[in-house]
């Protein structure tokens, strides 16, 4: 008996914690989801109506275009939620079936023992069987029986009741899921019905565009030539930052070097006492300092190697390197804009557009390499052991070559274009060393 109520209150607490984890589910999923359209919601905002020349549409063009792909990517989202709470409907549902069958089975026990109790439910007969056994022992064993039975009849009426109750809930959660599954339904139709009308803006831009094609390839011959210098003069800052590691990297192996030899002479000298014999000769000293690592081999100190180590285990958490809401116009690599024929761009880095007043923001811990102005505009280097961070597009520098920073803090005032709007963008680059890398994949979003 006392098995039977551990086993009936474990069953009545696992119910509890399925309902709590459907609702929990709902949650996080809203909690991503909610994430997700607030970026979208400040964004928005950001999308002003272009002016007609090429270069403030090719702009717009570039802000629709990334609008678009936090939609897209938002609407990817919606889907997955409908499917994680699809699957939670179908485990729920069969949660239901499995206790309104352990109903159905507890009410027909119960209804079997109420016959029963009914064809002998008169005090006489349960006293006839009781007195009718044949001595002491079987009389009080009848008796214990008796009043078993009535306690289990009990405890069968109240489980039927718990168990009720239990349905009523699970009908409940059931309920509530089906509307979140409805209410996002919905939402993923709005967010449809929104991509549709940003892209049908984006094909009248293309068109506005394609009408100016002659202006377009001059748009972006300039834009290409800009990119160019700045790229050449990130390339040399980055080459005389890779010879400055070296160079420290060879001065920390001279060190240890040095130290090296003056051990070796201290404990020569401590065994100065013994045989000639023993002494090792000159040559062999010789062929075995030849066996040491040269020193053109070392390309980073160990301070170096170590912030390396830990900035590549932050690959996806690295914060984005502009504050506010943003959008990313403008993605790593050679690409053809839609809807243009021969206009391809080709970013070495992401520029991403923010609000005016957006400050860049050092995406991890770091020494500032370089800062250099390029057209009246500040660009900073930061270095990470053999990463480099790039900030381009500044119209001030909070920071200063050779201090260090820290992760999230602010470097410097991303410049506004007060001729194209506002437009406030930033150009954001990373290398390891000479090779340049995909920012996307490192930083959260």
């Amino acid at each position: 008996m006392k098995r039977f109520f551990v086993l009936l209150i474990l069953f009545f607490c696992s119910v509890t914690i399925l309902f709590a984890q459907s609702n929990k589910l709902i949650k996080e999923l809203e909690s991503k989801r909610g994430s997700l359209q607030k970026q979208i919601a400040d964004t928005e905002s950001l999308l002003k109506n272009t002016k007609k020349d090429v270069g403030s549409q090719l702009n717009g063009l570039a802000a629709l275009s990334g609008q678009i792909d936090e939609r897209k990517r938002y609407i990817s989202s919606i889907n997955k939620d409908v499917e994680a709470i699809g699957e939670e409907l179908s485990s729920l549902g069969r949660q239901l079936r499995g206790l309104q069958k352990d109903l159905t089975d507890k009410k027909k026990k119960y209804e079997s023992s109420v016959q029963y109790l009914y064809k002998n439910k008169s005090i006489e007969e349960k006293l006839m069987f009781i007195f009718s056994a044949d001595d002491l022992s079987k009389m009080y064993r009848r008796l214990r029986y008796v009043n078993e039975y009535a306690t289990y009849q009990r405890l069968q009426g109240e489980e039927i009741l718990r168990k009720q109750q239990q349905v009523s809930r699970k009908k409940t959660e059931l309920s509530q899921v089906k509307r979140a599954k409805e209410n996002l339904l919905k939402e993923r139709e709005q967010e449809r019905a929104k991509l549709e009308s940003q892209e049908k803006q984006k094909r009248t831009i293309v068109a506005n565009l394609q009408k100016k094609q002659k202006g377009l390839q001059s748009e972006i011959q300039r834009k290409r030539r800009e990119a160019n210098n700045l790229n050449a003069r990130i390339d040399r800052l980055i080459a005389e930052e890779i010879e400055k590691a070296r160079k420290r990297a060879e001065e920390e192996a001279r060190r240890e070097e040095e130290a090296r030899r003056k051990e070796e002479a201290r404990r020569k000298s401590e065994s100065k006492s013994d045989s000639k014999s023993e002494k090792k000769p000159t040559s062999t000293i010789a062929r075995t300092r030849k066996k040491a690592k040269p020193l053109e081999s070392y390309s980073m100190s160990k301070a170096d190697r170590e912030l390396s180590g830990n900035f590549a285990n932050n690959r996806g958490r690295l914060p984005v390197p502009i504050s506010g809401s943003y959008i990313i116009v403008s993605h790593y690599g050679e690409y053809a804009v839609e809807g243009l024929r021969n206009v391809k761009l080709d970013n070495k880095g992401i520029d991403i557009q923010g609000r005016p007043g957006a400050q860049a923001r050092a995406i991890f811990e770091g020494k500032v390499a370089a800062v250099f102005q390029l057209n009246g505009l500040f660009n900073i280097l930061i270095r990470h052991g053999d990463y480099i961070s790039v900030y381009c597009n500044l119209s001030s520098a909070s920071v200063k070559q050779g201090e260090t920073v820290s992760t999230k803090q602010s470097i410097g005032q991303v410049f506004s274009d007060l001729s194209d709007n506002g437009r406030t963008v930033l150009h954001f680059q990373l290398r390891r060393e000479k090779e340049k890398l995909n920012p996307e994949p490192w930083i959260n979003r």
